[in-house]
């Protein structure tokens, strides 16, 4: 599986690329393609960086995650 930094992934948070990735329990996951994810916003979580601590807040559970594409392994 890919490695990927912390600097890669807050680069892919609906503003500076195309790509549109968050990142849960060390995971990175692609919702690019996601409605929800439009412009690196959903409600009041941002794209581009690891919401591990944020999924409490959330009103769904972490199976959510399933329904995107794994593209790698967020380092440190």
């Amino acid at each position: 599986m890919k490695k990927i930094s912390k600097q890669q992934l807050s680069l892919r948070n609906g503003q500076d690329k195309e790509e549109i990735w968050v990142a849960y329990k060390g995971r990175v996951y692609d919702v690019t393609k996601s409605r929800m994810w439009r412009n690196g916003k959903h409600y009041e979580h941002w794209a581009g960086q690891d919401l591990t601590s944020e999924l409490k807040d959330a009103p769904h559970e972490e199976k959510v995650f399933g329904r995107f594409e794994q593209i790698g392994e967020l380092q440190g």
